[in-house]
């Protein structure tokens, strides 16, 4: 392959987005990648086994193994919300006109 035949994209900051998915849905997923995300780092740093995150949680392990392995289709972010906030973690949302 040449340069010639070469191009990059620049992506959005919305990676599901940049992979096609309506507006709608990608707004959910991008949300939810994120507070799973956040949901990783604090168990990350408190070095826990998913075992022990679960007992946390009050999930199973396979549950736990679901989220750090960010199987999305599995949370809500209800359910995401409530987890960050049994950890300690403050959520807010921000709302605002999407630039065009």
């Amino acid at each position: 392959m040449n340069q010639e035949e070469l191009k990059v994209t620049q992506g959005s900051q919305n990676v599901f987005d940049d992979l096609g998915f309506a507006p709608e849905e990608s707004q959910n997923l991008k949300i939810r990648a994120d507070l799973m995300l956040n949901l990783r780092s604090f168990i990350q740093s408190k070095g826990w086994t998913q075992q022990k995150a679960a007992q946390f949680f009050g999930e199973t392990q396979p549950r736990m193994s679901d989220l750090m392995t960010g199987d999305i289709e599995r949370f809500s972010i209800d359910k995401l919300v409530k987890m960050l906030s049994r950890a300690g973690l403050e959520v807010r949302v921000e709302v605002g006109v999407k630039a065009a």
